[in-house]
């Protein structure tokens, strides 16, 4: 008896356990828009009958051409196995609209020209109508056409073998304007079909900075038209490990097409151990016993030609990526070697420079005036707002520490502009689907003056480097991304985690189905 009664229970056990962990959504959007009426009429959709329509004299044609080729690739690989008469199983039923045979796109301003790039401010707002009329897609900017396509590909699902989606009226534009994520290709290198994956899926998530930690102590794999033995003794290999001047290129192009701006890091002063291994002159020598030890330390602040390097190295990289904004770094700088070299001893008497933070500020301050002269905008890390380097209003302090959200507010107390990042490291592991923690993180929970809120610009995960590599790095990274995309373009009402789990059990199928290895995001499951 008690063998039945054991046998029983399993049994039951079992039963309740079948199925996915989370039943997916259909035709839901990730990140949830602003406002949004979902009907139960709906239309189906004919892939190889379908088109989009875009009015005579936009202004950027071949701009447009590449967003809609791209997603109507996208619907029509969505609707592979759909049958042409698919649709005639639906006639009977009073809330079927017909077949949905083309997205009417109006772009009100037009386009400035073919080479816009993106740039901080734009807006990316857009409004989604799809009811018994049609659908239209209306923006004021390229860049909310292309957040207004995405949208509208994530509407359409599959319903017995047929293309379904839904009337849907939806208004919608992100909350903050800086939505970065953070790649880091100095510890490992990642080849451009990773970067390209990541920009895809950024676009997918309707993220708009590429940040680009693209050197470190590790490896200095950009190639520079000015100093090309950086990359030539600092890289993991001269020739296979490398970013050519033609690469960074292309990276700029994908991500403009896609409304994302690259934003370069070159970090110094510390974190230069690869531009020691050409210019050992740049950096700190290390002494022990009053002797040089053959050891290097951050790059060397006592010496004019370190800032004449800079600056030529700081202009080219200025010329080459288009964004008016540049990551100058200045995080984690070791002070061992400034401390027992007695030359930066006695260039700290000289100029009345009393501890190694005031060195260190002595540095970046000069980083900054050379990128003022070059009428560069920048962001720092936030140790250079910490240690009191005078900075105009227009930089962007990044605050990473675990103290984050004490820190933000008292950055944004002092009038400058904050991107917010403690609580959103992807390098940071959990058990199990830890995406809820990156999503019940609030960047601006201590901060409550308008004012204040307004110098919050946005936020960014990071995904640094050490741990990962070409193999790994994507579902490292989605759908953990996509939870901090949600928290930075959505309202801030918008908490609920178990509508989110729903969400985005379907969006990271949506995103595997792209080509994009995502990993499960909430337990046992299969796509559809």
């Amino acid at each position: 008896m008690l063998k039945s009664i054991i046998l029983f229970s399993f049994l039951v056990g079992c039963a309740l356990a079948l199925g996915p962990a989370v039943l997916a959504t259909k035709g839901a959007v990730w990140p949830k828009p602003q406002a949004e009426e979902k009907t139960q009429d709906y239309y189906t959709i004919l892939p190889h009958g379908f088109n989009f329509k875009v009015p005579d004299n936009v202004g950027c044609p071949n701009f447009l051409n590449d967003a809609l080729t791209r997603y109507w690739t996208i619907i029509a690989t969505a609707g592979s196995k759909v049958s042409q008469n698919s649709w005639t199983r639906f006639q009977a039923d009073g809330n079927f609209l017909g077949t949905l045979q083309t997205l009417n796109i109006d772009l009100e301003a037009g386009c400035e020209s073919e080479d816009i790039y993106p740039k901080e401010g734009d807006s990316e707002n857009y409004t989604l109508v799809v009811d018994a009329q049609g659908a239209t897609l209306s923006a004021s900017t390229i860049w909310g056409v292309l957040r207004g396509l995405e949208t509208f590909s994530q509407l359409i699902y599959v319903e017995q073998d047929s293309l379904i989606i839904n009337g849907t009226t939806i208004t919608d534009g992100p909350r903050f304007t800086y939505r970065g994520l953070l790649i880091d290709t100095s510890r490992h290198f990642e080849p451009l079909t990773i970067i390209f994956a990541m920009l895809d899926a950024m676009a997918y998530n309707k993220f708009n900075v590429f940040h680009w930690h693209i050197v470190d102590d590790h490896s200095f794999p950009y190639k520079s038209r000015t100093y090309p033995e950086l990359s030539d003794e600092g890289a993991y290999h001269p020739f296979s490990k490398i970013y050519e001047q033609s690469d960074v290129a292309r990276v700029i192009e994908y991500a403009r097409l896609r409304g994302i701006r690259v934003i370069p890091e070159f970090d110094t002063p510390g974190h230069t151990s690869s531009w020691g291994a050409s210019h050992p002159e740049l950096l700190t020598a290390c002494y022990s016993n009053n002797e040089p030890n053959g050891n290097f330390g951050p790059m060397d602040p006592t010496k004019n030609s370190t800032y004449d390097f800079v600056t030529q190295l700081f202009t080219e990289i200025v010329d080459v990526f288009p964004d008016n904004y540049f990551h100058i770094g200045g995080d984690e700088v070791d002070f061992t070697c400034w401390q027992n070299n007695p030359d930066v001893g006695t260039f700290m008497g000289e100029n009345n420079i009393a501890t190694y933070k005031e060195l260190e500020s002595f540095y970046i301050q000069h980083v900054v005036d050379i990128l003022d002269n070059l009428e560069s905008q920048y962001l720092v890390w936030e140790e250079v707002f910490v240690n009191g380097v005078v900075l105009p209003n227009s930089t962007v302090v990044h605050v990473w520490k675990n103290n984050g959200l004490t820190t933000l507010r008292s950055v944004v107390q002092a009038g400058k502009r904050a991107v917010y990042s403690s609580c959103w490291y992807l390098s940071d592991l959990q058990s199990g689907g830890d995406w809820n923690g990156f999503y019940k993180c609030e960047p601006v929970a201590l901060i409550d003056d308008e004012a204040e809120l307004d110098l919050v610009v946005g936020g960014e995960a990071c995904m640094w480097g050490e741990y990962v590599n070409e193999f790994s790095i994507v579902p490292r990274v989605w759908p953990r991304a996509s939870a901090v995309a949600e928290r930075l373009w959505s309202d801030r009402e918008v908490t609920d985690v178990n509508d989110a789990a729903r969400r985005l059990e379907e969006h990271t199928c949506r995103m595997n189905k792209r080509g994009i290895a995502a990993q499960p995001p909430n337990g046992p499951g299969f796509c559809p």
